[in-house]
This record gives structure tokens, C-alpha cells and sequence, in this order.
């Protein structure tokens, strides 16, 4: 997955505003203690990381 994909799906998913924010702030412990900023920084595939994300908020099937 691209960067571009992760962060238009981030976006559609938790809105444009507060996508970044999310991504900046919430610690997770399926991505080892870290944020989504963190592991994408640490290396983590975005693909990776956006499946985190949408098994720990839930993320509607038909948005994955």
C-alpha cells in the first residue's frame, strides 16, 4: 500500500482534520507501544500499520 492510499484512507476514515492528529497522538500497543507516525517512522509497512488501525477502531469492512 502506498503512503498516499494509507493517508487518503486514515482521512476518509477519521476525517481530514482529525486523521493527523490521531496519527500523531494515539499510542497503540499493537504497534509495539508506538503511533501510527511512530511505526511508519520505525519502518512498518503502511499496509501493516492500516490493518492495526482499522482492527483496533473498528473500521468498517467496506472501508479496509
Amino acid at each position: 500500500m502506498r503512503l498516499t492510499v494509507f493517508w487518503q484512507r486514515m482521512a476518509d476514515h477519521f476525517g481530514e482534520g482529525y486523521a493527523e492528529t490521531f496519527a500523531h497522538d494515539h499510542v497503540m500497543s499493537e504497534l509495539g507501544g508506538r503511533t501510527v507516525r511512530q511505526a511508519l517512522d520505525a519502518g512498518w509497512e503502511a499496509k501493516d500499520v492500516w490493518r492495526v488501525v482499522c482492527s483496533t477502531m473498528n473500521v468498517p469492512d467496506e472501508r479496509r
